[in-house]
């Protein structure tokens, strides 16, 4: 997979009450719907992109927000920060007691069991299908300066 170059609806579960932020959009920028947000460390001020390895995993973006044209900051982003969502992951599932087990990401689409130079974005809830899997996460709050 690849990062996003469009909206890409999630499919959250039911039973967990989603909690959403309005975060801060780095300058010249498009985080499409679905997309995994991650905040810039070398800004240290909490504007937040489409994932990238190492960020910090903040949440998925509940709709698109296009700053194409603004300056960092001139547009916000509905983050839905904690949650259980349906997605398709990479790798060689563990083989006992699945459950548990840490997700990360390598950009904004895509979603991996490999720790290294990545991102963890949450933990494996429940098996859907072969590379499927219902995920828990928890993004971090942003910092405020």
């Amino acid at each position: 997979m690849a990062t996003l170059a469009a909206d890409k609806p999630r499919s959250y579960e039911m039973g967990i009450a989603p909690i959403y932020n309005d975060v801060p959009v780095i300058a010249a920028d498009i985080i499409y719907e679905g997309a995994a947000v991650g905040e810039v460390l070398t800004t240290g001020i909490g504007n937040v992109r489409p994932l990238v390895a190492t960020d910090i995993f903040i949440g998925f973006a509940d709709a698109q927000s296009d700053n194409s044209l603004g300056a960092a900051a001139a547009k916000n982003v509905r983050v839905r920060s904690k949650g259980a969502v349906q997605l398709a992951v990479a790798g060689t599932e563990p083989a006992v007691n699945f459950l548990g087990t840490a997700v990360y990401a390598s950009d904004d689409d895509t979603f991996t069991f490999t720790a290294a130079g990545n991102t963890q974005i949450g933990k494996l809830h429940r098996k859907i299908s072969a590379g499927v899997y219902i995920v828990l996460f928890e993004g971090v709050t942003v910092r405020s300066v």
